[in-house]
């Protein structure tokens, strides 16, 4: 079992199956919300320990997928924790241990900032892997 949680702790989130991929965003709405590695969670293994009246949601514009959730009280960017699809994005800094996955691509990064380098041979994607 990995725990997680926001910077307060008034969220708290545990998976039972560690996370297998692990990728980097640098599209703007990303890099709006302190983009961060983020860890693809399988429904099924994620579990809200508590929390949930804590989190807010940003529901965003048509062309993005998930709602963006947020702890009410410190912040914390928590990726999709509320969604219905299978699979959803954790940033990586949400767990409190290493998750033991190095990055596995990079997507957008035709719209990567240039203080941003990604280290040579890593996959890449100029939008939405496909």
């Amino acid at each position: 079992m990995i725990q997680g949680s926001c910077c307060c702790g008034a969220v708290r989130f545990s998976v039972s199956t560690a996370p297998e991929l692990v990728g980097a965003c640098y599209c703007s709405r990303c890099r709006k919300v302190g983009a961060t590695p983020f860890a693809m969670v399988d429904a099924e293994s994620f579990t809200l320990e508590r929390g949930r009246e804590s989190i807010v949601e940003y529901t965003p514009e048509a062309g993005f997928k998930y709602v963006r959730c947020f702890c009410g009280r410190c912040g914390t960017s928590l990726g999709e924790i509320t969604t219905s699809e299978g699979t959803f994005p954790i940033p990586v800094d949400c767990f409190d241990e290493d998750l033991g996955v190095e990055i596995g691509f990079h997507e957008h990064v035709a719209t990567k900032p240039s203080w941003c380098t990604i280290p040579e041979g890593a996959k890449q994607f100029d939008g939405d892997p496909s």
